[in-house]
């Protein structure tokens, strides 16, 4: 989820070390989160999910972002 405080550079991090993607990938995806306030970073079992939803948002508090993550079912 977009805000005005967390840094690109951090999402762009998140993305590549928890989600696992490259840099262009994390790049493309920080553009569309800035843009449309949002985006599907991956698509996971529930708990894996959860799992990584808890860690992105420790990693936000221990950094002092705010970044929030939406864990959705799969439409």
């Amino acid at each position: 989820m977009n805000d005005n405080v967390t840094t690109v550079d951090f999402v762009m991090a998140v993305l590549q070390e928890v989600f696992e993607h490259d840099e262009d990938s994390a790049m493309g995806l920080t553009a569309k989160i800035h843009e449309q306030g949002q985006a599907t970073v991956a698509v996971l079992p529930f708990e894996i999910a959860e799992s990584k939803a808890v860690e992105v948002t420790l990693l936000a508090r221990t950094n002092s972002f705010p970044l929030n993550v939406k864990i959705e079912p799969q439409a």
